[in-house]
């Protein structure tokens, strides 16, 4: 249930925490750079209650979900780390039920929570003392926050402790101002916090937090740099989950482009990997592509065809063409949009999810994978080359029609898959993966032309044998699917012709 209130608010938080000792006097701030005057001393007390799975999966990946009073900003926050300094923060009010999360708050985490319980881990109440800084004009330029903390875990058992620090926010300054303040709440005994929140100190770091992946290199072993690929592309999935929920521009494409990458990296790297451990995965990938691709390729179609009427003389438009097609989509869109957001809730999308997070924490991977990724990596690529190229050769050899569009369609899908793999050996051979990358992507690019063209035609065809409503003319289908024809035959002729030109040059090199 989503708790029900005032108006939310979101921000961008940038701030800086010092551990400071209980004797410790706060210095002046009007020696700052662009303070005009320190505002009066304001107290308050606070109390909020955190909230996370039993396993603290939320505090692993540095988010922190609560429930405050107190202070101006009473409600439910949830904060999602950018950087060292800066935290994105949802906000929401507390609504009539104050033990109810808000459901916008738990789409942003459900793809690290899953189907686990969200549950009280820790309570913190503060005396927080606020120091405003404002400039010449009467803005506040920061605020400077002195907090005495007791801090009463939860879980796994109940424990107590207490602590002081210092808190820089910015509010209308610059960083410049927040490195000023660190310099002198260091020389006046302050010291940079060990601890990345408040949360973290209270948990005494105790959740095992996602380590950073390292970069790998040409030294790198060709395990590590698989691993690396795959971390950075679940880090991506992760990012798209709460997008595709509230349905905002591209998120579906993106979370398509992580899953899609995912797959190609298990089926290039295969023989790295137990092979079972990645044919599952590569099943369920698979799968959960398959329900989220659905309203993205309708989406794509729509544009398409809504373009190529738009661009028809109107006297050449003959019925109601338009709103029949508008019609048509609007209500496969609304249907396929309802099932690709039910799968992100399934048991099975959470279980792929559990999946991925067991492939890195204790990676299945074969005796080869420990060998330098400079003497395995590169032929795994090159059987990746070898194989689009034979797939060219197929679909020059193809019969016109149905048959070379679909070994069109297979030139596309291994040029995507080499491009997933380039990217992932970029590592290794920066410049030739890079050519290697560029070239896979023209071949997409174009052949993409060509498949939804194949796809747009197909529609037309059925539209037009089911067509029997009043008004209805068939002459439109068919000037469109003509249109449609000549679009397809064109990107044809440029794939061939830049396959000739350049492609497969850049292929062999």
């Amino acid at each position: 249930m989503t708790a029900s209130g005032a108006t939310t608010q979101d921000a961008v938080e940038i701030e800086r925490k010092f551990d400071v000792d209980e004797s410790t006097s706060l210095p002046a701030f009007d020696g700052l750079p662009g303070i005009f005057r320190v505002g009066a001393p304001v107290e308050l007390e606070l109390d909020a209650l955190y909230f996370d799975t039993e396993d603290l999966a939320l505090a692993a990946s540095r988010i922190t979900l609560r429930r405050r009073s107190g202070g101006e900003d009473d409600g439910w926050h949830l904060k999602t780390l950018v950087d060292s300094d800066t935290r994105q923060e949802f906000h929401e009010p507390l609504g009539s039920d104050p033990e109810t999360i808000p459901g916008r708050l738990l789409r942003q985490v459900r793809v690290h929570v899953r189907d686990r319980a969200v549950i009280p881990v820790v309570r913190l109440r503060s005396r927080r003392i606020v120091h405003r800084l404002f400039d010449a004009a009467g803005g506040v330029l920061a605020e400077v926050c002195d907090d005495r903390v007791r801090a009463d875990g939860l879980v796994p058992e109940a424990q107590s402790h207490q602590w002081r620090e210092w808190e820089v926010e910015l509010i209308g300054g610059d960083r410049n101002l927040l490195d000023a303040a660190q310099v002198l709440l260091t020389s006046s005994g302050a010291q940079p916090s060990a601890h990345a929140s408040k949360l973290a100190r209270a948990l005494r770091d105790r959740p095992q937090t996602l380590a950073e992946s390292s970069r790998p290199d040409a030294k790198s072993s060709a395990g590590q740099v698989l691993l690396a690929y795959v971390a950075t592309t679940v880090r991506l999935l992760w990012t798209q989950d709460p997008r595709v929920r509230a349905d905002e521009p591209d998120s579906v494409h993106q979370f398509r482009v992580a899953l899609r990458r995912l797959r190609s990296a298990l089926r290039t790297f295969r023989p790295l990997v137990d092979h079972e451990v990645a044919d599952r995965l590569w099943r369920e990938l698979t799968w959960m592509a398959g329900t989220l691709g659905v309203a993205r390729d309708l989406q794509v179609l729509h544009d398409r065809i809504g373009t190529l009427i738009s661009t028809e003389p109107p006297e050449l438009i003959l019925g109601p063409v338009s709103t029949r097609i508008d019609e048509h989509f609007v209500a496969e869109l609304l249907a396929t949009r309802l099932d690709g957001l039910t799968s992100l809730d399934d048991t099975r999308y959470f279980r792929l999810l559990d999946a991925l997070d067991s492939f890195l924490a204790s990676p299945p991977l074969s005796g080869q994978a420990s060998k330098p990724a400079r003497h395995i990596v590169p032929d795994l690529i090159a059987r990746e080359v070898k194989r689009l190229r034979a797939r060219v050769r197929d679909s020059e050899a193809a019969t016109p029609g149905i048959t070379r569009d679909r070994a069109l369609h297979e030139v596309r899908k291994g040029a995507k898959r080499l491009r997933y793999a380039a990217d992932a050996a970029a590592p290794v051979g920066h410049r030739a993966a890079s050519r290697l990358a560029a070239a896979a992507e023209e071949i997409q690019s174009l052949l993409g032309e060509h498949q939804d063209s194949v796809t747009a035609r197909a529609l037309l065809r059925r539209w037009a044998g089911q067509s029997q409503q009043p008004g209805d003319d068939l002459f439109s289908y068919g000037r469109l699917h003509a249109r449609e024809e000549c679009a397809a035959k064109d990107a044809e002729e440029r794939f061939r012709r830049a396959w000739k030109r350049h492609i497969r040059h850049s292929l062999r090199k």
